[in-house]
């Protein structure tokens, strides 16, 4: 019953063994999965992708690396590509100070936009915050993101980061860094983390887990974030993912 919350199996990288990469989530226990969204190029490969699979739900957004590309129109797109049955959130939108493509005006200009669009359609928002933490708390809270709630991806930041982005309606999400023996700090959140707002994910094909690090992350190593969660919290495997499942199915409305 494990559900990998952000993944992007419409990447290049899986262009040689898609098909048997969910096959072998499904041989790990995945049962859902949401995969990401994240420009022009990639939301129509994601969003074909969910129509293939029953168990498989997409995303539309915008990344902020991306932000500088985003033209007049697409905001409209996002709109009307936010109707369709299979895609259950806006994202994964926010900001990322470590790459530079974007500037900072712009990226905070297409975040805010989205946020809003969100808003509209009523929808969840998945977070991609990097080296940004205040700036993206700071427009949650102006945007009134909180009435729609979401996610954060791959958490990075501190408990009283957490602790602000929970009371705005968000769940924190684990991936394969809280598996790195120096995670002390992602492994103490996650310690913290109400049940109630704890997911997991992969990013695959990025942030691969140990002991596959530095090789390509896939779904299927979901269950390695779980058995570390699992590790954590002191439950077992079968309640960590039941828990999580749970939130997910709530939190995107998935079957």
């Amino acid at each position: 019953m494990l559900t990998d919350t952000h993944t992007h199996l419409n990447a290049e990288q899986f262009d040689e063994d898609r098909t048997e990469a969910i096959k072998r989530a499904q041989e790990a226990g995945v049962t859902r999965i949401v995969n990401i969204g994240i420009n022009r190029e990639y939301i129509p490969s994601s969003i074909a992708l969910a129509e293939q699979y029953d168990f498989i739900y997409t995303t539309v957004g915008w990344h902020p690396v991306d932000a500088i590309d985003m033209m007049p129109g697409d905001l409209e797109w996002l709109e009307e590509l936010s109707k369709h049955e299979k895609v259950v959130a806006i994202g994964e939108i926010g900001l990322d100070y470590h790459w530079d493509k974007s500037p900072k005006d712009v990226q905070q200009r297409v975040f805010r936009e989205q946020i809003r669009l969100a808003r509209k359609v009523g929808l969840p928002i998945v977070i991609h915050n990097r080296d940004a933490h205040h700036d993206v708390l700071q427009i949650l809270k102006e945007e009134k993101a909180a009435e729609v709630g979401g996610i954060m991806h791959c958490f990075s930041g501190s408990w009283e980061t957490a602790k602000q982005c929970i009371d705005m309606n968000f769940h924190i999400s684990f991936g394969g860094p809280v598996t790195f023996k120096n995670a002390k700090q992602p492994k103490e959140v996650l310690a913290q983390v109400p049940l109630d707002r704890l997911l997991l994910e992969t990013d695959s094909p990025y942030l691969t887990p140990h002991p596959y690090r530095g090789k390509r992350n896939e779904t299927a190593y979901v269950r390695l974030v779980a058995e570390t969660a699992a590790e954590i919290r002191g439950m077992s495997l079968e309640e960590i993912a039941e828990v999580t499942t749970a939130n997910a199915i709530r939190l995107f409305g998935l079957k």
